[in-house]
């Protein structure tokens, strides 16, 4: 497939998700609460003013931080128009939602002191642009978060690559790809990242986070 049908995919799909993500109906969309723990756990181990949620979808993660942190300031994006219509409903304080492609953010350079993504980067075709754009965004000294699938071997994620995706996506997905945590490295380090762990955790989840070089502003 090409990039937009991809694309096209995933909001086709998250069209459909967005009346029931947060809900007891969610099917397996449920599984993405398992992130918001272990991201917010990373987050609160350094002080931050500005984040960024990529593919913040209706905003779970976002309305977590802001009932915990409310004097902070929230950006999140999405793909799916219907996702982001989700989020706005919930009328959050300092938080700004803004349909739009993770892999070309439309914010200025530095705008941010962390940056999340959970769940949404198997579903970029053009993952590469999308570490170019975090890095832009990011502050020098700012971390990106990311969250997503993947398997504990090689031959598991060939499998997940070559046959369970594709047959998932003839269901009306649009997932692109999983990655192994030096894959990550290498996508990192191309764009000017530092990956600073990279791990594989429970529930076939990567856990990675990355650095831009450079002195911290970040409030503590």
């Amino acid at each position: 497939m090409t990039d937009q049908e991809y694309k096209t995919l995933s909001i086709r799909e998250f069209s459909k998700a967005a009346k029931v993500y947060e809900t007891d109906d969610a099917g397996v969309y449920k599984m993405c609460r398992k992130d918001y723990p272990d991201v917010l756990a990373e987050l609160e181990k350094e002080g931050f003013t500005d984040l960024l949620d990529c593919g913040c979808g209706t905003a779970p993660m976002l309305t977590l931080l802001q009932k915990k942190y409310p004097h902070r300031h929230y950006t999140g994006i999405d793909l799916t128009p219907e996702m982001i219509e989700a989020a706005k409903a919930k009328n959050m304080p300092g938080v700004e939602l803004v349909v739009g492609d993770c892999e070309d953010l439309p914010f200025p350079a530095e705008s941010f002191d962390a940056v999340i993504c959970c769940q949404s980067f198997h579903h970029y075709p053009n993952v590469q642009a999308f570490f170019h754009s975090v890095y832009r965004v990011l502050r020098p000294g700012g971390r990106l978060i990311l969250r997503d699938m993947t398997a504990n071997t090689a031959a598991t994620r060939w499998f997940f690559n070559h046959i369970e995706l594709p047959v998932i996506n003839l269901a009306g997905h649009g997932d692109v790809r999983v990655y192994s945590v030096e894959e990550v490295r290498a996508l990192c380090q191309k764009a000017g990242l530092v990956l600073e762990s990279g791990e594989k955790r429970g529930f076939f989840r990567l856990h990675c986070v990355a650095r831009k070089p450079g002195p911290s502003k970040t409030a503590t």
